[in-house]
Protein backbone atom coordinates (compact mmCIF):
# COMPACT_ATOMS: atom_id res chain seq x y z
CA UNK A 1 0.00 0.00 0.00
CA UNK A 2 1.59 3.23 -0.87
CA UNK A 3 1.89 5.86 1.26
CA UNK A 4 -0.68 9.13 0.47
CA UNK A 5 0.75 12.29 0.50
CA UNK A 6 -1.56 14.36 2.71
CA UNK A 7 -2.11 17.86 2.09
CA UNK A 8 -0.72 20.55 4.35
CA UNK A 9 -2.13 23.98 5.77
CA UNK A 10 -0.41 26.91 6.50
CA UNK A 11 -1.03 28.17 10.35
CA UNK A 12 -1.77 31.95 9.95
CA UNK A 13 -0.27 32.88 13.12
CA UNK A 14 3.00 30.92 13.48
CA UNK A 15 5.73 32.83 13.35
CA UNK A 16 7.81 30.64 10.43
CA UNK A 17 4.42 29.85 8.56
CA UNK A 18 4.41 26.27 10.06
CA UNK A 19 2.60 23.74 7.93
CA UNK A 20 0.13 21.35 9.52
CA UNK A 21 -1.14 17.98 7.44
CA UNK A 22 -4.61 18.30 6.99
CA UNK A 23 -5.80 14.61 8.50
CA UNK A 24 -4.11 13.75 11.37
CA UNK A 25 -4.52 10.93 14.11
CA UNK A 26 -6.22 10.88 17.41
CA UNK A 27 -4.77 8.74 20.48
CA UNK A 28 -7.50 9.55 22.88
CA UNK A 29 -8.33 6.55 24.61
CA UNK A 30 -10.45 4.18 23.66
CA UNK A 31 -10.83 1.10 25.95
CA UNK A 32 -12.29 -1.10 22.98
CA UNK A 33 -9.55 -0.94 21.11
CA UNK A 34 -7.40 -4.47 20.61
CA UNK A 35 -4.67 -3.24 18.72
CA UNK A 36 -1.58 -1.78 20.72
CA UNK A 37 -1.15 2.04 20.26
CA UNK A 38 2.49 2.11 19.10
CA UNK A 39 1.34 -0.82 16.42
CA UNK A 40 -1.08 1.63 15.11
CA UNK A 41 1.08 4.57 14.84
CA UNK A 42 3.93 2.51 13.00
CA UNK A 43 1.51 1.38 10.29
CA UNK A 44 -0.02 4.96 10.11
CA UNK A 45 3.47 6.23 9.06
CA UNK A 46 3.87 3.75 6.48
CA UNK A 47 0.56 4.77 5.10
CA UNK A 48 1.36 8.60 5.16
CA UNK A 49 0.14 9.71 8.03
CA UNK A 50 3.03 12.89 9.71
CA UNK A 51 0.29 14.68 12.16
CA UNK A 52 -0.49 12.67 15.50
CA UNK A 53 -2.85 14.44 18.18
CA UNK A 54 -1.89 13.54 22.15
CA UNK A 55 -2.62 14.63 25.58
CA UNK A 56 -1.18 14.24 29.00
CA UNK A 57 -4.70 12.79 29.89
CA UNK A 58 -4.84 10.56 27.32
CA UNK A 59 -1.65 8.12 29.07
CA UNK A 60 -0.89 7.78 24.69
CA UNK A 61 2.26 9.51 25.21
CA UNK A 62 4.81 7.06 26.21
CA UNK A 63 3.25 4.73 23.22
CA UNK A 64 3.55 7.53 20.54
CA UNK A 65 7.17 8.08 21.66
CA UNK A 66 8.01 4.68 21.59
CA UNK A 67 6.58 4.71 17.99
CA UNK A 68 7.77 7.81 16.78
CA UNK A 69 11.39 6.54 17.70
CA UNK A 70 11.37 3.45 16.04
CA UNK A 71 9.67 5.28 12.75
CA UNK A 72 12.90 7.19 12.95
CA UNK A 73 15.27 4.73 13.49
CA UNK A 74 13.72 2.62 10.77
CA UNK A 75 14.06 5.10 8.34
CA UNK A 76 10.34 5.62 7.42
CA UNK A 77 10.35 9.30 8.80
CA UNK A 78 12.63 12.57 10.05
CA UNK A 79 11.58 14.05 13.02
CA UNK A 80 11.38 17.31 10.47
CA UNK A 81 8.42 15.46 8.70
CA UNK A 82 6.33 14.74 11.76
CA UNK A 83 3.69 17.10 13.40
CA UNK A 84 3.13 16.02 17.06
CA UNK A 85 0.73 17.75 19.45
CA UNK A 86 0.12 17.88 22.99
CA UNK A 87 -2.15 19.47 25.81
CA UNK A 88 -1.59 20.76 29.00
CA UNK A 89 -4.32 19.39 31.38
CA UNK A 90 -6.54 21.31 33.73
CA UNK A 91 -4.46 20.00 37.01
CA UNK A 92 -1.24 22.01 35.49
CA UNK A 93 -3.53 25.12 33.90
CA UNK A 94 -1.88 27.24 36.11
CA UNK A 95 1.31 29.69 35.67
CA UNK A 96 4.21 28.17 37.55
CA UNK A 97 3.01 24.47 36.00
CA UNK A 98 2.87 24.96 32.60
CA UNK A 99 6.74 25.23 31.59
CA UNK A 100 6.84 21.47 33.82
CA UNK A 101 4.20 20.20 32.20
CA UNK A 102 5.50 20.83 28.97
CA UNK A 103 8.96 19.03 29.71
CA UNK A 104 6.86 16.30 31.58
CA UNK A 105 5.35 15.30 28.40
CA UNK A 106 8.70 15.72 26.50
CA UNK A 107 10.60 13.25 28.55
CA UNK A 108 7.61 10.75 28.15
CA UNK A 109 7.45 11.28 24.26
CA UNK A 110 10.86 11.34 24.05
CA UNK A 111 10.95 14.40 21.76
CA UNK A 112 13.10 17.89 22.31
CA UNK A 113 10.18 19.53 20.86
CA UNK A 114 6.61 19.53 20.10
CA UNK A 115 4.89 20.88 16.97
CA UNK A 116 2.02 22.10 18.91
CA UNK A 117 1.65 23.03 22.77
CA UNK A 118 -2.69 22.90 23.46
CA UNK A 119 -4.31 24.48 26.56
CA UNK A 120 -6.99 21.54 26.69
CA UNK A 121 -9.73 23.00 28.53
CA UNK A 122 -10.58 26.21 29.91
CA UNK A 123 -10.60 25.47 33.33
CA UNK A 124 -8.27 24.70 36.24
CA UNK A 125 -8.33 22.25 39.09
CA UNK A 126 -6.29 21.26 42.35
CA UNK A 127 -2.85 20.56 41.26
CA UNK A 128 -1.73 17.06 41.53
CA UNK A 129 -5.05 15.44 41.55
CA UNK A 130 -5.93 13.49 38.49
CA UNK A 131 -9.46 12.28 38.43
CA UNK A 132 -11.97 11.87 35.71
CA UNK A 133 -14.51 13.25 34.95
CA UNK A 134 -13.27 16.37 37.48
CA UNK A 135 -15.39 17.32 40.34
CA UNK A 136 -16.67 20.32 40.31
CA UNK A 137 -15.49 20.67 44.05
CA UNK A 138 -11.97 20.45 42.94
CA UNK A 139 -11.89 24.20 40.72
CA UNK A 140 -9.75 26.73 41.04
CA UNK A 141 -10.40 29.83 38.95
CA UNK A 142 -8.36 29.65 35.92
CA UNK A 143 -5.82 32.49 35.33
CA UNK A 144 -6.26 33.02 31.27
CA UNK A 145 -3.48 35.51 30.88
CA UNK A 146 -0.96 33.98 33.52
CA UNK A 147 -1.00 30.72 31.83
CA UNK A 148 -0.88 32.04 28.34
CA UNK A 149 2.03 33.87 29.42
CA UNK A 150 3.97 30.75 30.37
CA UNK A 151 2.52 28.84 27.37
CA UNK A 152 4.12 32.30 25.66
CA UNK A 153 7.39 31.06 27.59
CA UNK A 154 7.06 27.27 26.79
CA UNK A 155 7.69 28.98 22.92
CA UNK A 156 10.08 31.18 23.70
CA UNK A 157 12.43 28.23 25.41
CA UNK A 158 11.75 26.10 22.18
CA UNK A 159 10.17 23.66 23.83
CA UNK A 160 7.20 23.81 21.47
CA UNK A 161 6.93 25.50 17.96
CA UNK A 162 3.53 27.08 18.33
CA UNK A 163 0.81 27.38 20.70
CA UNK A 164 -2.84 26.86 20.69
CA UNK A 165 -6.30 25.72 22.52
CA UNK A 166 -8.41 23.20 22.74
CA UNK A 167 -12.49 23.70 23.65
CA UNK A 168 -12.80 27.17 23.77
CA UNK A 169 -15.75 29.13 23.00
CA UNK A 170 -15.87 32.45 21.11
CA UNK A 171 -15.59 34.33 23.96
CA UNK A 172 -12.88 32.55 25.67
CA UNK A 173 -10.81 33.36 22.57
CA UNK A 174 -11.72 36.82 22.34
CA UNK A 175 -10.61 36.90 26.48
CA UNK A 176 -7.25 35.05 25.18
CA UNK A 177 -6.74 37.59 22.03
CA UNK A 178 -7.17 40.23 24.54
CA UNK A 179 -4.46 39.53 26.43
CA UNK A 180 -2.30 37.27 24.03
CA UNK A 181 1.17 38.55 22.81
CA UNK A 182 1.74 35.49 20.69
CA UNK A 183 -1.65 34.14 19.42
CA UNK A 184 -3.02 30.70 19.65
CA UNK A 185 -2.83 29.13 15.98
CA UNK A 186 -5.06 26.56 16.59
CA UNK A 187 -8.47 25.89 18.61
CA UNK A 188 -8.71 21.96 18.37
CA UNK A 189 -13.12 21.90 19.18
CA UNK A 190 -15.67 19.04 18.31
CA UNK A 191 -16.30 19.49 15.35
CA UNK A 192 -18.61 16.79 12.78
CA UNK A 193 -21.72 16.88 10.90
CA UNK A 194 -24.00 16.87 13.51
CA UNK A 195 -22.11 19.74 15.29
CA UNK A 196 -20.64 21.92 12.69
CA UNK A 197 -19.55 24.85 14.39
CA UNK A 198 -20.79 27.38 12.07
CA UNK A 199 -19.95 30.42 14.11
CA UNK A 200 -17.01 29.15 15.73
CA UNK A 201 -15.18 28.33 12.15
CA UNK A 202 -16.00 31.88 11.12
CA UNK A 203 -14.35 33.25 14.03
CA UNK A 204 -11.31 31.43 13.96
CA UNK A 205 -11.14 32.19 10.51
CA UNK A 206 -11.22 35.73 10.55
CA UNK A 207 -8.37 35.86 13.30
CA UNK A 208 -5.83 33.27 11.97
CA UNK A 209 -6.91 30.35 14.02
CA UNK A 210 -6.70 27.41 12.19
CA UNK A 211 -9.50 24.60 13.84
CA UNK A 212 -8.57 20.77 14.36
CA UNK A 213 -11.86 18.98 15.14
CA UNK A 214 -12.00 16.05 17.35
CA UNK A 215 -14.78 13.10 17.24
CA UNK A 216 -14.81 14.36 13.16
CA UNK A 217 -16.64 11.09 13.01
CA UNK A 218 -18.94 11.87 15.84
CA UNK A 219 -17.52 8.96 17.67
CA UNK A 220 -16.04 8.54 21.42
CA UNK A 221 -17.86 9.61 24.43
CA UNK A 222 -21.62 8.60 22.23
CA UNK A 223 -24.23 6.76 24.21
CA UNK A 224 -26.74 6.42 21.72
CA UNK A 225 -26.97 6.36 18.05
CA UNK A 226 -24.55 7.86 16.05
CA UNK A 227 -26.13 10.66 14.02
CA UNK A 228 -23.24 10.70 11.54
CA UNK A 229 -22.52 6.88 10.96
CA UNK A 230 -25.99 5.65 11.15
CA UNK A 231 -27.68 8.40 8.92
CA UNK A 232 -29.59 7.64 6.12
CA UNK A 233 -29.46 10.76 4.09
CA UNK A 234 -25.45 10.46 4.33
CA UNK A 235 -25.52 6.86 3.37
CA UNK A 236 -27.18 7.99 0.16
CA UNK A 237 -24.66 10.90 -0.49
CA UNK A 238 -22.35 7.76 0.26
CA UNK A 239 -23.19 5.65 -2.07
CA UNK A 240 -23.92 8.29 -4.96
CA UNK A 241 -20.13 8.74 -4.84
CA UNK A 242 -19.17 4.88 -4.42
CA UNK A 243 -17.58 6.23 -0.94
CA UNK A 244 -18.40 5.67 2.73
CA UNK A 245 -20.22 7.67 5.71
CA UNK A 246 -16.52 8.17 7.53
CA UNK A 247 -14.56 9.48 4.31
CA UNK A 248 -18.18 11.64 3.09
CA UNK A 249 -17.58 13.46 6.70
CA UNK A 250 -13.92 13.89 6.01
CA UNK A 251 -14.33 15.14 2.61
CA UNK A 252 -17.19 17.78 4.10
CA UNK A 253 -14.50 18.72 6.98
CA UNK A 254 -11.58 19.23 4.49
CA UNK A 255 -13.97 21.23 2.28
CA UNK A 256 -14.54 23.61 5.28
CA UNK A 257 -10.48 24.54 5.78
CA UNK A 258 -10.25 22.44 8.78
CA UNK A 259 -7.77 19.85 9.50
CA UNK A 260 -9.38 16.82 11.87
CA UNK A 261 -7.68 13.95 14.03
CA UNK A 262 -10.19 10.67 13.41
CA UNK A 263 -8.98 7.58 15.88
CA UNK A 264 -8.64 4.36 13.84
CA UNK A 265 -6.41 1.42 14.58
CA UNK A 266 -7.49 -0.67 11.68
CA UNK A 267 -5.69 -0.74 9.06
CA UNK A 268 -8.33 -0.72 6.08
CA UNK A 269 -10.51 2.25 7.71
CA UNK A 270 -6.62 4.28 8.67
CA UNK A 271 -6.32 3.70 4.55
CA UNK A 272 -9.71 4.83 4.18
CA UNK A 273 -9.83 8.08 5.83
CA UNK A 274 -6.96 9.13 3.47
CA UNK A 275 -9.13 8.10 0.41
CA UNK A 276 -10.85 11.79 0.33
CA UNK A 277 -8.69 14.49 -1.82
CA UNK A 278 -9.74 13.19 -5.31
CA UNK A 279 -13.00 13.78 -5.94
CA UNK A 280 -15.83 16.60 -3.98
CA UNK A 281 -19.40 17.18 -2.53
CA UNK A 282 -21.82 18.14 -4.74
CA UNK A 283 -23.94 21.54 -4.17
CA UNK A 284 -26.91 19.70 -3.30
CA UNK A 285 -24.80 17.23 -0.98
CA UNK A 286 -23.77 20.43 1.04
CA UNK A 287 -27.48 21.73 1.09
CA UNK A 288 -28.31 17.78 2.70
CA UNK A 289 -25.22 18.45 5.05
CA UNK A 290 -26.52 22.11 6.40
CA UNK A 291 -29.72 20.76 7.23
CA UNK A 292 -28.79 17.77 10.01
CA UNK A 293 -29.93 18.32 13.01
CA UNK A 294 -27.16 19.71 14.99
CA UNK A 295 -26.21 18.69 18.90
CA UNK A 296 -23.20 18.49 20.71
CA UNK A 297 -21.87 15.55 21.60
CA UNK A 298 -18.89 16.39 24.26
CA UNK A 299 -20.61 18.15 26.96
CA UNK A 300 -17.48 19.07 29.44
CA UNK A 301 -15.02 17.54 31.42
CA UNK A 302 -16.64 17.84 34.50
CA UNK A 303 -19.27 16.39 36.80
CA UNK A 304 -22.16 17.70 36.88
CA UNK A 305 -21.23 19.64 34.02
CA UNK A 306 -20.79 23.32 33.82
CA UNK A 307 -23.86 26.02 33.12
CA UNK A 308 -21.21 28.40 31.20
CA UNK A 309 -18.22 25.91 29.72
CA UNK A 310 -19.32 27.09 26.13
CA UNK A 311 -21.12 30.29 26.38
CA UNK A 312 -24.44 29.21 25.27
CA UNK A 313 -23.19 29.04 21.60
CA UNK A 314 -23.74 27.06 18.95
Amino acid sequence: MAAVEIPTLVLPNSSSQQRVPVVGMGSAPDFTCKTDTKEAIIEAIKQGYRHFDTAAAYGSEQALGEALKEAVQLGLVSRQDLFVTSKLWVTDNHPHLVVSALKKSLRTLQLEYLDLYLIHWPISSQPGKFSFPIEVSDLLPFDVKGVWEAMEECQKLGLTRAIGVSNFSVKKLENLLSVATIRPVVNQVEMNLAWQQKKLREFCSENGIVITAFSPLRKGASKGANEVMENEMLKEIAEAHGKTIAQVSLRWLYEQGVTFVPKSYDKGRMNQNLQIFDWKLTKQDLQKISEIYQNRLINGPTKPQLNDLWDDEI
